[in-house]
């Protein structure tokens, strides 16, 4: 089964308004588009009230994984395994992920900070950049 969205044709920026439509119409008070030295969107971050105050979060994009995985696919035709595919790629399923994290959270099955919280911003880097860091240091003394 070939990667969701490979034959996008949608414009990474084009794509990246859409999810700060929705991240505005979902309560978002400030948005901010990170970019790559050359000139391309790598990160959208936004802050949205919750119940504890003001939260911060950050969705990263990984345009260079998305690359590798449309290249490695055979039934994926050529014309849809460059740079700037993968782009577009990369951040239509992005957009296609924000939307439904968002949908489940207006079922109110959930909360944002449930389903965003790896993402969430503290200190200097993620929740998951935390437990990440965290857990190589508890692997790292098993020797």
């Amino acid at each position: 089964m070939a990667l969701l969205n490979y034959s996008s044709t949608v414009p990474a920026v084009r794509t990246v308004i859409q999810m700060q439509e929705l991240l505005a119409k979902h309560g978002a008070s400030q948005i901010l588009t990170e970019y790559a030295a050359d000139g391309s969107v790598s990160g959208l971050a936004f802050a949205i009230n919750g119940p504890v105050g003001l939260q911060r979060y950050r969705l990263p994009v990984d345009v260079s994984a998305v690359e590798k995985v449309l290249s490695r696919d055979r039934t994926i035709a050529s014309r849809f395994k460059s740079r700037e595919q993968a782009e577009r790629v990369a951040w239509r399923i992005l957009k296609d992920w924000l939307e439904a994290q968002l949908a489940i959270v207006a079922t109110q099955m959930v909360t944002l900070d449930q389903v965003m919280l790896s993402y969430m911003l503290v200190g200097e880097g993620t929740v998951y950049d935390l437990y990440l860091n965290r857990q190589l240091e508890l692997g790292s003394g098993d020797d």
